[in-house]
């Protein structure tokens, strides 16, 4: 009890004399559950917090348990340019937190329930902030469940959930509704009904409703869609390629933390950080509502999780991620391409992607390199002297630039878009554990940071696409990221690459995009442990590798079924091209 004693005490000594700990109850500012629209009294009460507490105070913001309701009409309208979503502006935020330090959001299990395309959770510009027991969900998805009831070369008949609002728009399509939007789907993934799994061998395929047209026991008949592929009993995630607003989004914070929050649903990703330092998800995750088992079958209309050009390190544990259109997680940086060259020492660069642009890029003092977008062959390490938008006047909303470095340009630089730079500076360590990924699209994890990442002790749980994929790209999706010390170990990945899709050679896709592997004399991928797995597989590919220096597989376990029939076209245990130094240990 004395050492109790003294070590309470010697806490105390070191927190500042000022600091306060402070409890604000949200109930107190009228912010009750089962209210019809709660967006303005929660935008009053975040924005009044910057001005009222100290830099040193502790915060804690309380909700009761409960469903709330937040609609769009009364939302912050904001500039924020979101990486990897549609940059369409402005943007609506219902909680909008910017400029906190020490403050913790409590849910105590609130259903935070939303209307319209929304940002429901904004964390800007913060430091040592929490999220914690609460979930996200949309009252009005855009991706819809259209249940098969009938397919055949006269088209295909479809039902749909009651709380779907649907009509035929004057052009003959069929389309749905929520507040602010009207949507006709073009896009679809089927899911089977009585498994939630990806449907087999269904792939990715275009929805044509044409014509359609409600038949008189309620269901939808579309004479233009067909699809052999489909069958009764599937359910099609119907949607576009739209992905205008994340549920959560993190930028320029340092020390987050998200527990114990679960998104149901969102527009377009289920958490985006950018440019944010030590970020951790302990219990986060994105999955279905446990009364929509029979009702939704997806989630978010892209990642679970993404991160994109940050720092620190990055936890991720014991979360569920399910029914994603995209990955679980994705880390990587941004490479901008190299415009112009200015003089020896400057350059004009951009950013090439249209779904990423806008936000702050590096800093003064940054480590960079440059690769050749062909071979993606890294060179020329520097460090930036100064950096500045070429476009604009602050880095909001900057699409170019104005880089200049402390030592001389590489003789070989040139213009013409044959070479990115990358921030070397701003790059996480990763950590990827105890997660569970199921019934989801394209890839389970996909990594690409040079710096220590361990992805260990998961279970990527029929993914219709790879399990986990080392990327890289300079020419296509701009995401940037070598690996040098990676650890897959201790994963179970059961019945996953159900279909085909981009990087998806085999459950383990090691797959930079090289447009000229041939000319390439390095390698991009090294420092790679792939070690006491269990692989429950139906088909051949186990691992394909790319353009990788130190590989090494060993005591990896696999157990082969029946559960689907062979389809890939990858025939090989262990696809290879352009390694050294791999060690093979079966």
């Amino acid at each position: 009890m004395k050492r109790f004693t003294l070590l309470f005490l010697l806490l105390l000594a070191t927190l500042p004399a000022s600091a306060r700990k402070i409890v604000i109850h949200a109930a107190d500012y009228g912010i009750m559950p089962h209210a019809t629209d709660l967006t303005a009294r929660v935008g009053q009460l975040f924005s009044s917090l910057e001005r009222r507490l100290k830099p040193e105070d502790h915060c804690v913001v309380k909700f009761k348990k409960g469903r709330y309701e937040f609609h769009s009409e009364a939302a912050a309208v904001r500039e924020y340019y979101i990486s990897n979503h549609e940059q369409e502006l402005p943007k609506h935020v219902v909680f909008d937190l910017q400029h906190l330090r020490g403050v913790t959001l409590d849910g105590d299990g609130a259903d935070f329930v939303f209307y319209g395309t929304v940002v429901p959770f904004a964390l800007g510009y913060s430091t040592n902030c929490t999220l914690r027991r609460f979930s996200i969900d949309f009252a009005q998805p855009r991706m819809l469940p259209l249940e098969i009831i009938e397919s055949s070369d006269r088209g295909i008949r479809f039902s749909i959930p009651t709380w779907v609002e649907a009509s035929v728009s004057p052009d003959g399509y069929f389309q749905t509704h929520g507040e602010g939007w009207t949507y006709r789907p073009s896009a679809g993934m089927a899911f089977e009904k009585a498994t939630h799994h990806l449907a087999y061998g269904a792939g990715e395929f275009g929805v044509n409703t044409k014509g359609c047209r409600k038949e008189a026991d309620d269901t939808w008949f579309a004479p233009n869609w067909k699809n052999a592929a489909l069958k009764p009993g599937h359910v099609v995630a119907a949607r576009d390629w739209n992905r205008p607003t994340p549920a959560i989004y993190i930028n320029e914070c340092a020390r987050t933390r998200v527990e114990d929050v679960r998104v149901h649903y969102a527009f377009g990703m289920g958490l985006l950080a950018q440019r944010s330092e030590d970020i951790t998800l302990r219990g986060f995750s994105v999955c279905l509502r446990d009364g929509d088992k029979t009702d939704r079958y997806y989630t978010t209309h892209a990642d679970a999780t993404h991160f994109s050009q940050c720092k620190g390190r990055i936890e991720s544990t014991g979360g569920l991620y399910e029914g994603m259109m995209d990955d679980a997680i994705n880390v990587h940086g941004v490479y901008l391409r190299v415009d112009s060259l200015i003089d020896s020492h400057t350059l004009l660069a951009t950013f090439a992607h249209d779904q990423a642009w806008g936000f702050a890029w590096g800093d003064a003092g940054d480590s960079v390199q440059f690769v050749r977008s062909k071979t993606m062959e890294e060179f020329g390490k520097n460090t930036i002297a100064s950096i500045r938008p070429a476009d604009r006047t602050t880095c909001v909303g900057a699409k170019q630039y104005v880089i200049k470095l402390s030592a001389p340009l590489p003789e070989e630089l040139t213009a013409g878009g044959n070479f990115g730079i990358e921030d070397l500076t701003w790059t996480p360590e990763v950590r990827f554990a105890h997660n569970v990924v199921r019934n989801n699209r394209a890839r389970g994890a996909l990594f690409s940071s040079p710096r220590r990442t361990v992805c260990e002790d998961n279970l990527f749980d029929h993914v219709s696409g790879t399990a986990i994929l080392l990327c890289g790209d300079c020419n296509g999706w701009y995401e940037s990221g070598s690996c040098h010390d990676l650890v897959i170990r201790r994963n179970r990945i059961r019945n996953c690459l159900t279909n085909y899709f981009q990087f998806t050679n085999a459950l383990i896709s090691i797959y930079p995009e090289i447009p000229d592997l041939d000319a390439q004399q390095q390698f991009f991928h090294s420092g790679i442990v792939i070690e006491d797995n269990t692989f429950e597989a139906f088909d051949r590919p186990l691992l394909y590798a790319k353009s990788v220096n130190g590989l090494t597989w060993r005591r990896n376990r696999v157990v082969e079924n029946n559960e689907y029939a062979p389809f890939h076209w990858n025939k090989e245990r262990f696809l290879l091209e352009k390694t050294k130094n791999v060690d093979l240990k079966e």
